[in-house]
């Protein structure tokens, strides 16, 4: 019988989400690449991407885990329950929240171990260093099988960060990232740097550079982002009010779903911004690349939320960077490596919605300056955000932690 290539099982919380098209392009890009894979969804999700099943973890059999599976490697594995339950008797989850995601994790590890071992993979990879990590942890714990995680801003900063971080990434071979910023915090917490490697997202092919719009009023404005806290879009209405106050026209569209959507709309009305601010829902990704075309301004007034959690480089940045539409962004997190002020796009901070006010007047009116921002960010994306680069530099590192 003819044996199998090697293959790499990618582990994600949700795959695929319309809300992380960015992990959906590093499949292709993988899968373009040559790579054999096998993809599994450890919450919701399912089906089938570009040709490859996605087999979806069904929760019941997290019963079949609690009732069997661990109580047998209570007998087979005591070591690792052990470990497991000493981690879990002497430090408290950093949120209800991420304890079950580990608890997933380590579910979906036990539940899957056999079948997993009909056709061993060569690398587990978890696309995020939560429950796709954990599981990832276990199974080389059980089987002693190479593994690999993410490790983004999620993971690192929500509640303080992952409840196993430092456990799962110690052993891990290769780390992910895909932010300096992400790198700094991970080395601080004790990874071993040479094993981080901060890999950008990116763009498979560039949209139409579209030319910028003379005479750009009313100001067309848009925000991509889901209404969550972290997104800063309480800031960001200020901002349209201070704008209809100082008697620039604009329209501004929000795209995006997300548990802080009936708040906004009420606020919306409050503050007299219904006929200027709209709020979409969630859009198509093709219909998002239209809305793009339609902007002349992108705003992201990224914060850090009561829980820690922040943005690292917003994938909506860098496209709405190569499709030619100008930026003023927040400087929290990471999303000063694109942007950098008066090269890239423009900087300013949420809690002073005026110096966004004359950001956006100089955008609505400088054309030099509108140019200037245009065409270096779009080199800066080139260089940078580039997919077919970018995955290249991942393929080389699944290859060296198969091989090594």
């Amino acid at each position: 019988m003819e044996s199998k290539p090697p293959h790499i099982a990618l582990l994600f919380t949700t795959f695929p989400k319309t809300s992380e098209t960015f992990l959906q392009r590093d499949v292709a890009a993988l899968q373009a690449k040559g790579l054999r894979l096998k993809l599994y969804s450890l919450w919701g999700g399912g089906g089938e991407f570009n040709g490859l099943p996605v087999q979806n973890f069904p929760k019941w059999r997290l019963v079949w885990v609690f009732l069997f599976i661990i109580p047998w490697n209570c007998v087979a594995r005591p070591r690792l329950i052990r470990d497991l339950f000493e981690g879990v008797l002497t430090r408290p989850a950093p949120s209800w929240l991420n304890f079950w995601e580990n608890m997933l994790g380590a579910g979906f590890a036990g539940s899957y171990a056999r079948q997993l071992s009909e056709d061993p993979p060569a690398l587990v990879h978890g696309a995020w260093a939560g429950a796709p990590a954990t599981a990832g942890w276990v199974l080389w714990r059980m089987f002693g099988w190479r593994y690999s995680s993410g490790a983004h801003a999620y993971d690192i900063y929500e509640h303080g960060g992952d409840w196993w971080l430092r456990e799962k990434l110690l052993h891990a071979r290769f780390v992910h990232t895909s932010t300096e910023m992400g790198r700094r915090e991970l080395i601080g917490r004790g990874v071993e740097p040479e094993k981080i490697q901060c890999i950008r997202r990116g763009l498979a092919a560039w949209p139409d550079f579209r030319p910028l719009r003379k005479g750009r009023r009313p100001l067309r404005l848009i925000c991509i982002a889901r209404l969550v806290q972290k997104k800063g879009l309480d800031h960001q209405l200020r901002i349209y009010a201070a704008l209809k106050e100082a008697g620039i026209a604009f329209e501004a569209r929000l795209v995006g779903e997300g548990p802080l959507r009936a708040e906004l709309e009420a606020a919306i009305l409050k503050m007299g911004l219904g006929d200027q601010v709209n709020l979409t829902g969630q859009l198509p990704q093709m219909e998002v690349w239209a809305q793009l075309a339609w902007a002349d301004v992108l705003l992201h007034t990224g914060v850090i939320a009561p829980s820690g959690d922040r943005d690292g480089l917003p994938n909506v940045i860098p496209e709405a960077m190569a499709a030619g539409v100008l930026v003023v962004t927040s400087p929290v997190s990471a999303t000063t490596e694109a942007i950098s002020q008066e090269r890239t796009g423009l900087v300013a901070d949420v809690d002073f919605p005026l110096a966004w006010v004359v950001a956006l007047r100089r955008l609505g009116e400088d054309d030099v300056l509108a140019e200037s921002l245009r065409g270096a960010a779009r080199h800066w994306v080139e260089e940078n955000y580039n997919a077919h680069k970018n995955t290249a530099r991942l393929v080389e590192c699944f290859e060296s932690a198969i091989k090594g």
